[in-house]
């Protein structure tokens, strides 16, 4: 009987993290998923034992290095090997550059880049010692062309491009693959911060080459590919999910 084997799912409590989540349960992975709102995460779990997988819940802080590390550590003990790891989780304040304060710029930096940083180096230490794995960074469309009031979130999103190359050339010969996915303007939460969501949809809509909203699970479909073996030669990458809008 094969051995099982575990993903790890950061922000799996929005819908991108929740549709990411369910998706590589129905991979034939257990999955681990980290989110600092306990209820959703809940509702998250449910999904991944809908599928027919085992789902551990940790209410994770991701602005805290060593809450990351005993989460890894707790995914291993109880899920098995981890094979897959998923950064997803992002904070977005919305504020004009120049009144930003330095706190909430790092609150950003940590929860949208550090934590990218610690929880794939704790992935891959111990992936080097069980065949290696994939990890799959979640960057965002708005790192092309900049977005009013969101300097801090679009300058750690093209972060986590840099970190994926970097990774990849390096992690590479412990046969692990680092990858990336760039969504685009997915209906999330994340679109609270638009004064007028009819007519940010019309904005969005105006852009895309496809004339509709993308769905979560259709980035989950993307991640799930680079997870999984049918990348098997494919490193370094970064995919765009954005129904025309940036062409890369």
């Amino acid at each position: 009987m094969n051995q099982p084997q575990a993903a790890l799912v950061t922000g799996a409590g929005g819908a991108l993290g929740h549709a990411t989540a369910a998706r590589l349960a129905a991979d034939g992975l257990d999955v681990a998923l980290l989110d600092r709102d306990t209820e959703a995460l809940e509702r998250t779990a449910e999904e991944v034992r809908k599928a027919g997988a085992r789902a551990l819940a940790l209410t994770t802080d991701l602005r805290d290095a060593a809450a990351i590390e005993s989460a890894v550590d707790r995914t291993t003990a109880e899920l098995g090997p981890l094979r897959v790891l998923v950064n997803n989780a992002a904070v977005y304040p919305a504020r004009p550059f120049l009144e930003v304060p330095l706190s909430e710029y790092e609150e950003v930096v940590a929860v949208n880049q550090r934590a990218y940083w610690v929880a794939a180096q704790a992935a891959a230490r111990r992936m080097t010692t069980t065949g290696g794995g994939s990890i799959v960074n979640i960057a965002s469309i708005t790192m092309h062309g900049g977005w009013d009031s969101l300097a801090a979130y679009v300058s750690t999103k093209g972060a986590a491009v840099s970190l994926t190359r970097a990774l990849a050339r390096e992690l590479g010969r412990e046969e692990i693959r680092v990858n990336c996915v760039s969504p685009g303007a997915f209906p999330t939460a994340a679109e609270e911060i638009h004064e007028d969501p009819e007519g940010y949809t019309r904005h969005v809509l105006d852009h895309q080459a496809l004339k509709r909203r993308g769905r979560p699970e259709e980035l989950a479909s993307v991640v799930s590919f680079l997870a999984g073996p049918d990348s098997s030669f494919v490193t370094g990458q970064t995919l765009e999910v954005n129904g025309g809008w940036v062409m890369a």
